[in-house]
């Protein structure tokens, strides 16, 4: 790339470390080469909302919380209008219709846009036996799952990126948004991913947002690793 701060906004960082504070030094190494982080649930004790809100409003960063929202409907549209104001750009909450639409109701008004979780890309055919969720296959129920959510309003699901292209493909998934984390750039540790692939296989097969967290914060040069990503695409 002959601009060396070139930034991708397919590129979403998860800022899965301990706290803001290491969490802003990050973003002060990969600077202008990324546009768009992920903040999580384990970041929330260690002030996860403050960076998100600093980022967005003092550095102009895109912001994508993923808190996962799993609870009665009330309960989640009190969360989640609580989480608009902060004028986020996308949140995740699991995919059962009741919670998505709760979510989509505490969401209105705000351009916070709503992703669902499908399964969890950290989860195999056993690990659903032992939650006794229902037989099948895992790509079959992810598409199912994604069907729902997107009739009960989400702006778009959380899948892996084997299940994107069937994804993309549902009639429901038409101006909808993908975003697949489980990506890992080639030669990468899977670490605690089970279903995973490449960033370049994600975009080809649909996805519009790919988040990858290890392979750039792990580096050694975080913004070079970055930076490779986004050449990958």
């Amino acid at each position: 790339m002959s601009d060396t701060n070139f930034s991708d906004d397919r590129l979403i960082v998860a800022l899965d470390v301990p706290n803001a504070i290491a969490g802003l030094e990050l973003a002060d190494k990969l600077g202008e080469s990324v546009n768009f982080y992920k903040i999580g649930l384990g970041m929330l004790t260690g002030g996860g909302l403050a960076l998100a809100n600093e980022l967005k409003q003092e550095h102009g960063k895109r912001i994508f919380l993923d808190m996962k929202l799993f609870d009665i409907g009330a309960t989640v549209e009190a969360a989640v209008r609580g989480l608009a104001q902060f004028d986020l750009d996308f949140l995740t909450v699991h995919g059962d219709p009741h919670v998505v639409n709760a979510a989509k109701q505490g969401a209105a008004g705000s351009d916070m846009k709503i992703l669902a979780v499908t399964i969890l890309t950290s989860l195999d055919r056993g690990d659903l036996d032992a939650s006794l969720i229902q037989a099948g296959d895992i790509a079959d129920l992810v598409l199912t799952r994604a069907g729902r959510a997107f009739d009960a309003g989400a702006d778009g699901v959380i899948a892996s990126p084997q299940e994107a292209a069937g994804i993309r493909a549902l009639s429901e998934a038409s101006g909808k948004l993908i975003v697949t984390p489980g990506v890992r750039p080639a030669g990468a540790a899977l670490g605690d991913q089970k279903r995973v692939a490449t960033p370049a296989k994600a975009i080809a097969a649909g996805a519009d947002h790919v988040v990858v967290g290890r392979p750039i914060w792990q580096a050694t040069d975080p913004k070079a690793a970055a930076q490779a990503i986004v050449a990958e695409f």
